[in-house]
């Protein structure tokens, strides 16, 4: 019984010592094993970095940081000898004050000169440079063009690092860029991104604007510096940025280098820019005047207005034309065509490829130089309408043009049309912003000289019609098209 007693734990604690033995062993077979592991990168990704490094390290010693001193003068006031009698020591209070600009600019020459923004050192009585290794210049001024917003300065030195000029008309939206520059006073700030867009027109940043859009970031004190490819090389002159803060939003713009170099060259050599001029006022194609024209796309510039003996009335270019091609090269909207024109050489002869009453036409003009006192685009004007009236021309209130108020409004007391003097609200015509005091000269290429004429052209507007108007405004001359939805 004894020994029955003592075998019971026996088996037991040898069972228990099986199990545990047999568990450890099937551990052992069945874990997994842990190998030691070092993340490599990719070799194109390793050198990519390496490559955009190597740009910073050759771009960075070319790019400057700017400092101008602008002196400001309070305007005099009617009272202000009274003032100075009973304060004759006014407590610091001056009527004159400086006001200090920071910005960048780029080196593009050994010998000190450097490219930046008009804004950035215009009516300055001071422009400070400081380079990559820390040297202080005084800079001066050796020419500014406002059109464009571009500068050149120069200090005295040589031997200077440089950034290598790059063709901007070969950029491509989605290509890496670089921006290296001085913002919020941070000396040599690199930023990467690519190119969102290119031919920006109409932002309303310079007259002449051609700007490369990127989303690498610009903030102040960017003005001036440099926007690079992965080469290297110059593709632009960052300029401004679209923001409603005040920083950086993702949508900044640069001067395409292109542009830059035309204006750099002519500052230099005749400290002027001096641009083209064929004399037509143009405007944006929309989808509703190409549809009255004839055109299937919305491109082109069409012709409002002609200048009275300018190189496009001898040419034979007519009011109503649009222009499709400029020297070979399409044109695909009014600001390529501006920009075109203004680059071109003074005194050269231009083939124009123009749609007249849907033929197609060439004519020659010779460019002359741009008048100071030239305009050549007029405002967008708003194509939409959501209303149900009875047809397109429904809610305008128009009178006779005669010559007493064609002196109120400005304009030669020979022309001939109807005067609005009013627009009903949410009419197609206020949709499209025709507004009291327009004068109606065509309806659908007809010629309007009188109420009875508008009449007339409003009894044959069908409600479904699309109506073309061509309208002068204080002078300016515009086509509008007006839809009755």
């Amino acid at each position: 019984m004894k020994k029955r007693l003592i075998l019971i734990p026996a088996v037991l604690l040898l069972g228990f010592l099986l199990g545990g033995l047999t568990y450890y062993l099937l551990s052992r077979t069945t874990a997994p094993s842990y190998i030691p592991f070092t993340p490599r990168f990719q070799g194109s990704a390793a050198e990519s970095s390496r490559a955009f490094s190597d740009v910073v390290r050759a771009v960075s010693p070319a790019v400057v940081n700017i400092s101008s001193v602008k002196t400001l003068k309070k305007q005099p006031g009617p009272f202000d000898e009274f003032f100075d009698y009973l304060y004759p020591f006014p407590d610091g209070h001056s009527k004159k004050w400086k006001e200090q600009s920071l910005g960048s600019g780029v080196i593009v020459s050994a010998d000190g000169y450097i490219v930046t923004n008009n804004h950035v050192v215009e009516q300055s009585d001071d422009i400070k440079v400081i380079l990559y290794d820390r040297r202080s210049f005084r800079a001066r001024l050796i020419g500014a063009d406002p059109k464009t917003d571009i500068a050149i300065i120069k200090i005295n030195a040589s031997g200077l690092p440089l950034v290598p000029w790059g063709d901007s008309d070969k950029l491509q939206v989605g290509e890496f860029v670089l921006a290296i520059g001085n913002p919020f006073g941070l000396s040599h700030t690199v930023t990467m991104g690519i190119v969102s867009a290119v031919g920006r027109a109409d932002v309303g940043i310079a007259d002449y604007e051609n700007f490369i859009q990127t989303d690498a970031a610009i903030n102040p004190g960017n003005s001036g510096g440099p926007l690079t490819n992965i080469k290297g090389e110059l593709i632009g002159i960052n300029t401004a940025i679209f923001s409603k803060t005040g920083g950086y939003q993702g949508i900044g713009f640069a001067v395409p280098s292109g542009m830059v170099r035309l204006v750099m060259d002519q500052l230099l050599k005749k400290g002027k820019v001096t641009r083209g001029w064929i004399g037509v006022t143009i405007q944006e194609m929309t989808p509703e005047l190409s549809a009255k024209f004839g055109l299937k796309a919305s491109e082109g510039a069409l012709v409002s207005d002609i200048a009275k003996g300018s190189p496009a009335q001898k040419s034979g270019i007519m009011r109503g034309d649009v222009i499709r091609e400029f020297d070979g090269k399409k044109v695909g909207d009014v600001g390529v065509l501006r920009n075109m024109v203004a680059q071109s050489k003074v005194g050269s002869q231009v083939a124009i490829r123009i749609l007249r009453r849907d033929k197609d036409m060439t004519v020659t003009a010779t460019i002359t130089e741009l008048p100071a006192e030239a305009t050549d685009i007029m405002p967008a004007v708003s194509q939409k309408s959501d209303t149900d009236d009875e047809n397109a021309l429904s809610g305008i209130t128009a009178v006779d043009l005669n010559r007493a108020i064609a002196k109120q409004l400005g304009i030669d007391k020979d022309e001939k049309g109807v005067v609005i003097v009013k627009t009903e609200q949410s009419s197609p015509a206020e949709d499209a912003g025709i507004k009291k005091g327009d004068i109606i000269q065509e309806i659908d290429r007809q010629r309007i000289s009188n109420l009875n004429d508008f009449n007339k052209a409003v009894s044959r507007v069908k409600p479904a019609d699309t109506v073309l108007l061509f309208v002068n405004r204080n002078g300016k001359k515009f086509y509008v098209a007006l839809s009755p939805q």
